[in-house]
């Protein structure tokens, strides 16, 4: 499958707010109740389309243990796009937020795309953390956010394309150099230039999986 671009993400967070969740229902479309627990790095890719251009993500999804913290800071290296994950039901996850993001802001290129994610948003009885919150953290530093539910696909689609919207944008305005691969973009191949239109797969931005 040809694609105009390669997009590399990767996904922080506290160990239990569900990142591994979010890969699986983005790049298979189920859940999976019971996940054991990552160990290291695990990896996942989706062809999706962004204006009409075929956009690969190749996703790596990180332990969120502390004694994991060293090997998940070499993969910020090289990754255009980072999903930030907290648990909207344990407020601790929210509370260590500013160490994750001062790690990504140390490790990764400073034009990385950040979308912050409060997940289990289908748990709203048991909420401990306001959507109003993480709306304002994400302003304060300068983050996308999204509430989002790995369980019921409410906004996992969107959280995954809207931060490949973004960095599409910032290559058009020329944000990046795309023959350096280390911003965690890599340029596709097999591709006639002018083509558009979306492959057999894909995802339009605008095709949302909820309401």
């Amino acid at each position: 499958m040809s694609y105009d671009y390669l997009f590399k993400y990767i996904i922080i967070g506290d160990t239990g707010v569900g990142k591994s969740c979010l890969l699986l229902q983005f790049t298979d479309k189920r859940f999976q109740p019971v996940h054991d627990l990552t160990i290291g790095v695990e990896f996942g890719a989706r062809l999706v389309s962004i204006d009409g251009r075929p956009i690969k993500l190749q996703i790596w999804d990180t332990a969120g243990q502390e004694s994991f913290r060293s090997i998940t800071r070499s993969y910020y290296r090289g990754a255009a796009g980072a999903l930030l994950v907290y648990d909207i039901t344990r407020r601790e996850t929210f509370n260590h937020l500013a160490s994750w993001l001062e790690d990504a802001r140390q490790h990764a290129n400073p034009n990385m795309t950040i979308m912050l994610i409060g997940n289990k948003c289908d748990l709203a009885h048991r909420r401990a953390v306001s959507k109003e919150e993480g709306e304002q953290f994400a302003k304060e530093n300068g983050l996308l956010f999204l509430e989002a539910s790995a369980r019921t696909a409410q906004n996992v689609e969107e959280a995954f394309i809207k931060t490949a919207a973004k960095i599409l944008q910032n290559i058009q305005e020329g944000v990046f150099d795309v023959s350096n691969e280390s911003f965690g973009i890599k340029v596709g191949y097999g591709r006639p230039q002018g083509q558009s239109g979306a492959r057999d797969g894909t995802v339009s931005q605008s095709g949302g999986c909820c309401n």
